[in-house]
């Protein structure tokens, strides 16, 4: 049976479909459900056309951008290039020149100089094969409709915003009407905004997303993938990689899988505690995993357990290692406050956990395009000074986050060792309040 959708259906009704998935060409029961590449392109250009119909012209407004170039090249694309296209788009082709004009009135004209016009939601203002011609177009464009500020993607903090290569620089140079040189701004303010900022219809879609990358998590930490004594560790990281494979979701790294153990020594002062190799019976198991999915990605961090022979529960020492995790999360979440730094979110969080005696790190960063995005630092595993460039950035509302880091606790169990329970969970901030996109881990997954 294949899931068919029409074009026109609502956004919020493919946030809340039946528990399904594709496997192997069928739909079995027990995960949401996924569509196809073919039916993913009407909910991905209707998400996309909403995004430049509202969102652009207020984030132009807000950073005062009177027209926005990209520019990119097939197969050195501007790291933004496919969040404003069409799709099925695989490539620039050739040489795509995208502009972004605000108008008096505050609309945002969509205009495409290129060989192959790309359609709605653009406006073609040239076509033709001679790429000399292509660039004598845009100067043209450039000088009919005289902006003031001229943003184009350069920059020196944020990759994402750095799309505009040497060469495509250059040849703007050659094009510009006299004395525009010095009308030339970063766009970097408007790339963060426009990257990090979630539209209604995407808020609808994206706890659905979350939630196939948790189903996975929690069947690869059971019994139905790992046999205690003979499953290696990267057996199930290739468990869950092929999984999302299986439903055509791309992962953005490889994900991991490692183990802690009673009587290898987790030190106090150590950033990450694990190890690879054959899953024993008591292991406390740790996975990181990441897709993208109708454009959005997902950043998850679990953890799981084997039980021994004779065990039917997981330790108390390890239940109350786990509260502390969420204790932790809960203090983060709490310092969210729209218009602080991540820098002043982290200090906030460290000096409440170290009240609370917890031993624990942050770092936790925003999601939505990449899995790795721009918006506010808010710490990093290698540097809880909050002295990170994106700490400097704003918390704004309508923005999705990783809350990620760890915490240390000693385990009665295991004789007083330290474990590490480390995690991820992609959330959502309305401006008001923190909430889970698809729930969190409040219980370990168990192996039996």
């Amino acid at each position: 049976m294949r899931l068919r959708l029409a074009a026109s259906l609502c956004l919020a009704l493919v946030a809340t479909l039946p528990a399904q998935a594709f496997e192997q060409g069928r739909v079995v029961q027990g995960e949401p459900a996924v569509l196809s590449p073919r039916e993913r392109v009407a909910v991905e250009n209707r998400i996309v056309s909403e995004r430049l119909e509202t969102l652009l012209p207020r984030l132009m407004a807000e950073t005062d951008i009177d027209l926005w170039l990209v520019l990119s090249r097939e197969y050195a694309e501007d790291p933004i290039y496919f969040t404003l296209v069409p799709q099925p788009t695989f490539a620039a082709r050739r040489t795509t020149l995208l502009a972004f004009h605000r108008k008096p009135d505050g609309s945002v004209d969509r205009l495409v100089v290129n060989r192959y016009p790309l359609g709605e939601p653009y406006t073609s203002v040239w076509s033709g094969g001679d790429l000399d011609a292509q660039w004598e177009a845009l100067g043209q464009l450039i000088a009919e409709r005289d902006p003031k500020r001229i943003g184009i993607n350069v920059s020196r903090q944020w990759p994402i915003a750095d799309g505009l290569s040497k060469g495509l620089h250059e040849r703007l140079l050659a094009v510009l009407p006299a004395g525009y040189e010095s009308r030339l701004v970063s766009a970097e303010d408007l790339v963060v905004r426009w990257t990090e900022t979630r539209i209604a219809s995407e808020q609808a879609l994206y706890p659905h997303i979350v939630a196939i990358a948790r189903s996975v998590v929690s069947d690869a930490f059971s019994s139905k993938v790992i046999t205690p004594g003979a499953t290696h560790t990267d057996d199930v990281a290739w468990y869950i990689r092929r999984r999302y494979e299986a439903l055509g979701l791309p992962v953005w790294f490889m994900p991991d899988v490692n183990f802690q153990r009673a009587g290898v020594a987790c030190e106090e002062k150590a950033p990450f505690c694990g190890s690879e190799g054959i899953i024993q019976p008591g292991d406390v198991l740790h996975t990181d995993v990441g897709l993208c999915y109708l454009k959005l990605c997902t950043d998850t961090q679990e953890m799981g357990y084997v039980l021994r022979p004779g065990e039917t529960d997981v330790p108390e020492g390890l239940k109350a290692a786990l509260a502390d995790g969420n204790r932790w999360q809960d203090l983060l979440t709490a310092n969210f406050r729209s218009g602080r730094t991540g820098s002043e979110i982290l200090a906030d969080t460290r000096r409440d956990a170290d009240r609370a005696k917890l031993v624990s790190s942050t770092y936790t960063h925003p999601i939505g395009f990449f899995g790795h995005a721009a918006g506010p630092t808010i710490g990093m595993w290698d540097d809880q000074s909050g002295g990170a460039d994106g700490g400097k950035w704003p918390l704004y509302p309508d923005t999705a986050y990783a809350i990620e880091g760890n915490i240390k606790a000693r385990v009665p169990e295991w004789g007083r060792q330290w474990v590490q329970v480390k995690l991820e969970q992609s959330a959502f901030f309305d401006g008001e309040k923190v909430t889970y996109l698809a729930g969190r881990q409040t219980q370990w997954h168990v192996v039996r």
